[in-house]
């Protein structure tokens, strides 16, 4: 969810910004309300890509091009946040995915959800917890793109041939357009103008002040569109359930001993885990539900990843202060 603002609240913060979560957590009921009781919320589907687009477009905008070079200047949390998401997290998640790896439909689900890195709500969840929000969102189009190059790679490795031959490569070009591409230069292009048009830089603010209500309609448009399925496949999806539970638990005490490892500073070291923790089953949704009628329940297995991890993200930005003592967070 992307974190906007400064972490600690001010007044003249927006209240939307103050209650963010809280708004999350509204926009999640009311997305179970409305598909359980709505026949015809699994139509909200095909609008999943665009709103995505348009929240990740706000995420970009609110990173001035200056601070992504600053990104890449902060070699060692760079260093770390990336072999934390592109080198232990694929073993681990080899090791985890076994448990399905004779399900083609769980198992390509589970490798979408847990192979890529969040972009958009461990900002958010960072920034809660006294961490380094700012550096996150920073890095967030470099760890979008290097995902979305790796994982066709991941996939090939960690699923077989036989598995990725079933995934047509069209809809993850298309994906990576509309969904990275696209937004990084719009964002970009936004940015120079604003330089010399005040219409610019008034439309950039606009997008930006926006990001909160973009992420729960986002939480909402996926949810309500899925909840029903979910619901009814839940005796198949039961078993990716525990391998859910088991990433967070592997993966905060990685990022602890890679944040000890690398001298980072507390702020960092709280980023850094709930780098490892999150995932970006949202930004991958799109990629699931372009898949053949043959993996149909795949697209299932991805938001039940989402809605493990909300509830984990809850618990950890309380516990991850303590585990990494310091500067007190927010609240």
């Amino acid at each position: 969810m992307p974190y906007v603002g400064r972490v600690n609240p001010a007044p003249s913060v927006p209240w939307t910004e103050r209650h963010q979560v809280a708004l999350y957590l509204m926009a999640i009921a009311a997305a179970v309300l409305t598909g359980w009781t709505v026949p015809a919320a699994p139509a909200l589907a095909p609008a999943v890509t665009p709103v995505l687009g348009l929240l990740l477009f706000a995420t970009f905008l609110a990173v001035p091009l200056t601070a992504l070079r600053a990104a890449f200047a902060d070699l060692r949390f760079l260093a770390a946040v990336l072999t934390v998401n592109f080198a232990v997290v694929p073993l681990l998640v080899w090791g985890l995915s076994r448990a399905v790896a004779g399900h083609d439909a769980l198992l390509l689900g589970v490798l979408l959800a847990l192979l890529t890195p969040c972009v958009d709500y461990v900002i958010a969840f960072t920034g809660l917890a006294g961490g380094a929000a700012e550096r996150l969102l920073a890095a967030a189009p470099l760890l979008l793109l290097v995902q979305m190059l790796l994982l066709p790679l991941y996939l090939l490795v960690l699923a077989g041939p036989e598995t990725v031959a079933l995934v047509e490569t069209r809809p993850f070009v298309k994906a990576f357009l509309l969904l990275v591409l696209a937004p990084l230069v719009a964002a970009a292009t936004v940015q120079r103008a604003a330089r010399r048009s005040a219409g610019a830089r008034a439309v950039a603010a606009a997008t930006v002040s926006t990001m909160v209500p973009l992420m729960a309609l986002t939480l909402f448009t996926v949810i309500a569109s899925q909840v029903r399925g979910v619901g009814e496949q839940l005796a198949e999806l039961a078993v990716v359930v525990p391998l859910y539970v088991i990433f967070p638990v592997l993966l905060v005490p990685v990022g602890l001993l890679a944040a000890r490892l690398t001298r980072l500073d507390v702020p960092a070291s709280r980023a850094l885990v709930f780098s490892g923790v999150t995932r970006n089953s949202l930004v991958v949704l799109p990629l699931a539900l372009a898949l053949p009628e043959r993996l149909a329940l795949t697209p299932f297995v991805v938001v039940t990843q989402t809605l493990v991890e909300l509830v984990a993200m809850v618990v950890l930005v309380r516990l991850v202060p303590v585990l990494v003592p310091g500067r007190r967070p927010p609240g």
